[in-house]
């Protein structure tokens, strides 16, 4: 073992994950970690790059170190913090840390997956469900993507749209309510909207503002759901509800229209209704068509199908149904939904059992288990 080559190459790995927007502290104890780690393996299997080896270690530590930090940090100070509203602080070592790891030698996918996994803080089987795949599966996608970077230099940060679909899926398992991370997303979107004048960041920030406003109203004080429908509008943030409007109009006035300024112009117009009776049913369908013609999404067409049955009644949005594949998640309940709004009180009392036993959280389960009961109580009157 060659130490006087470790400690010439300490201050110039050092520098370099300085220069990457480490933490100088931190970035010191992973060199250090790093140094113990060549001590050890070194002897047996000397790299042919030295410096390369020990800065792609030392990176790997800090990352390591900063997602456990961040997990913590989110626990402790976070978890009932609300997002503040206007322009963000400057940009931090999270966000910058998003941007790494969506590498570009890994597909979107794959980056989006080890992002999630590496600095989101998620769980594989959660990200297995945002993406609709096996557990199995997207733990070996990890795995891939964990061997794809392991060797490459973390100078090269991911592109825009990668970071977004990344901080979109953090904000859905925040608002899912099995995580709190939405108020995280919400704060790492308005720096990123802040430091970069891309319509689709601003999409995506408005459609956070315009979800999260409704949070407050979305269960009951017993912890159930509280269908879109049913909510006292009245709980509902008018401020954040204003704000993500506006950032909305000046993002479609821009002419480049991108799925998060779709799926914002949707959440708009339920927003912009006094009552859910007032809904302006129509316009969401042609948006839905705007998203499905972007995304291609089965999810989208999934929620197109329910516009379509309020919009055109309860039978079209049945036959929408009909061409969607019934094992997507909630296909099950939507159906049921639909065949209680045309009348068949019978099959959507089934079709709702079915639809929790297949929920993916507890409170969902709940809902439709409470749906199942509340037509079989009104089917035996």
């Amino acid at each position: 073992m060659n130490e006087v080559l470790l400690r010439s190459l300490t201050p110039s790995v050092l520098g370099i994950l300085v220069r990457r927007g480490a933490d100088f502290a931190v970035a010191e104890d992973a060199v250090q970690d790093a140094l113990v780690e060549a001590v050890r393996v070194w002897p047996a299997d000397p790299p042919r790059d030295p410096k390369g080896w020990l800065v792609t270690v030392a990176w790997r530590k800090f990352l390591d170190a900063t997602r456990a930090d961040t997990a913590r940090r989110r626990r402790e100070d976070r978890l009932d913090e609300e997002p503040a509203p206007g322009p963000a602080p400057a940009v931090d070592d999270t966000l910058q840390l998003y941007f790494l790891c969506a590498h570009p030698s890994l597909t979107p996918s794959s980056a989006v997956a080890l992002t999630l996994r590496a600095v989101g803080g998620l769980t594989t089987r959660q990200i297995a469900r945002a993406y609709l795949v096996p557990e199995a599966t997207m733990a070996q996608r990890i795995s891939r993507a964990k061997r794809t970077v392991s060797g490459v230099r973390f100078d090269q940060p991911g592109d825009v749209a990668t970071v977004l679909r990344v901080l979109y899926l953090v904000f859905n398992e925040g608002y899912s309510g099995d995580v709190d991370l939405a108020a995280e997303a919400i704060r790492l979107t308005r720096q990123l909207a802040t430091a970069i004048d891309h319509p689709e960041v601003a999409g995506l920030l408005a459609l956070m503002l315009l979800h999260h406003a409704r949070r407050a109203a979305r269960t009951a004080s017993d912890g159930s759901l509280v269908p879109l429908a049913e909510q006292d509008r009245g709980r509902w943030d008018t401020e954040s509800i204003a704000e993500g409007v506006e950032i909305l109009q000046a993002a479609l006035a821009r002419d480049r229209l991108g799925e998060f300024q779709a799926q914002a112009a949707i959440a708009a117009l339920h927003a912009d209704a006094p009552t859910a009776e007032e809904t302006d049913w129509v316009q969401i369908v042609e948006w839905y068509d705007e998203l499905a013609r972007l995304t291609d999404s089965p999810v989208v067409r999934l929620n197109r199908a329910v516009a379509v049955g309020e919009a055109d009644g309860p039978r079209a949005g049945l036959a929408a149904l009909a061409a969607l594949d019934d094992s997507l998640p909630r296909h099950t309940a939507v159906a049921a939904y639909l065949h209680e709004r045309d009348g068949d009180l019978a099959k959507a009392a089934r079709l709702y059992a079915e639809a929790a036993q297949k929920a993916p959280n507890l409170a969902e389960r709940d809902h439709l288990t409470r749906q199942a009961a509340r037509l079989n109580a009104r089917r035996g009157r």
